[in-house]
Parts: C-alpha cells; sequence; structure tokens
C-alpha cells in the first residue's frame, strides 16, 4: 500500500537502542527483549533488520554510550545507518538501504519515543512508507523535570496517535510485539 513504486518488502527498524539512549529509560529491560524477539523473528523469516544509531555530544561516535546495548547485536550483513538527527533520513544513507532492500513498509522499535522514534514515524510517512509501530517495543526517559508528561503516558500517547495515523496510499498503525506480522497483515 505504500506509495513507493517497486517496494514491496517489509524492514524492521531498530532505532538507537544504545546504552546511553537507553540507560534508565521506562521499562528498558522488557522494551529491549521485545525488540531482540522481534530481531530474532526477522532473521528467521528472512525480513530484513536495519539498524540506526545516533551520536552527538552527548553520545560521542565510539563511546561506551554510543554502543548498542550488548542484549543486541546487528548482523554483519545487517546495514547500520548512522545518524546526527532526531529522523533517522535527515542526512544519512538510510532512504539508499532501504530502497536497495525493496522496502516500502517499516516496523518501527527502539528509543526515544518522544524524539527520534516519532521523528523517524513521520519522516518515513511522509516520504511514502507505510511505517508500524511496535507499541511495546519503545521507550523513552523520564522528561517531567523539564514539564514532560511521565514516560508511561508519553509512550501510550504515542501509541493512540500513531494507531490512527492517515495519508493517501500510505499506511499507519501500532501493534504489540506478539501481533508483529512481517509480511504486512498488521
Amino acid at each position: 500500500m505504500s506509495t513507493l513504486q517497486n517496494r514491496p518488502n517489509t524492514a524492521l527498524l531498530v532505532i538507537d537502542v544504545q546504552n546511553g539512549v537507553v540507560e534508565g529509560a521506562h521499562q528498558r529491560d522488557a522494551v529491549v527483549a521485545n525488540v531482540a524477539s522481534l530481531v530474532e523473528k526477522a532473521r528467521r523469516e528472512r525480513v530484513p533488520v536495519v539498524w540506526v544509531q545516533h551520536s552527538d555530544k552527548g553520545l560521542a561516535r565510539g563511546s561506551d554510550k554510543w554502543r548498542i546495548v550488548v542484549e543486541l547485536t546487528p548482523g554483519e550483513a545487517e546495514p547500520l545507518v548512522e545518524k546526527n538527527y532526531g529522523d533517522a533520513f535527515e542526512d544519512t544513507t538510510l532512504e539508499t538501504v532501504l530502497s536497495g532492500l525493496g522496502v516500502g513498509r517499516l516496523v518501527v522499535v527502539g528509543a526515544q519515543t518522544d524524539m527520534c522514534v516519532r521523528s523517524t514515524l513521520h519522516g518515513a510517512f511522509v516520504r511514502g512508507y507505510d511505517a508500524t509501530l511496535v507499541k511495546d517495543a519503545h521507550t523513552t526517559e523520564d522528561l517531567t523535570e523539564w514539564g514532560a508528561p511521565p514516560p508511561e503516558l508519553v509512550i501510550a500517547h504515542t501509541n493512540l496517535y500513531w494507531a490512527d495515523q492517515r495519508a493517501p496510499g500510505r499506511k499507519a498503525g501500532a501493534v504489540a510485539t506478539k501481533e508483529v506480522d512481517f509480511a504486512g497483515t498488521s
């Protein structure tokens, strides 16, 4: 259903599940476990897994905070896209990678919900991708000190509004880990 021509494939997009990003995040261990189960499912079903890794002054490239969490290991043949902005499409190779894989539908997991996950979901949608958010496989830190809602409400709100996104020729949605269907029916 994507508006991208000749792009029938689905990919699992793993956004910023890095030490410094998920350290102290809401339900960190459960979310990382859900991401890990989806990575394994994608590999079993021969669905491409595309990794995204952020760097900036707080996540210096090569530092321990920058590294992907020890529970997850990108495969040697799996693309890893480095980024410096919230939207993983901005000034990166992501579009080229996805085009080369014939991907028009993304199943999105990772961190942070209210930053890079949201930015990338919207970036994908406006570029013509179908985008499904896995509602129990993304997380964020507690930013209530700066006026944000508690993390569980940020996550719940993102799940709520992404489940009902609409645009001509594109499909969005939010499903639980156990409901993910890489064939595209959920």
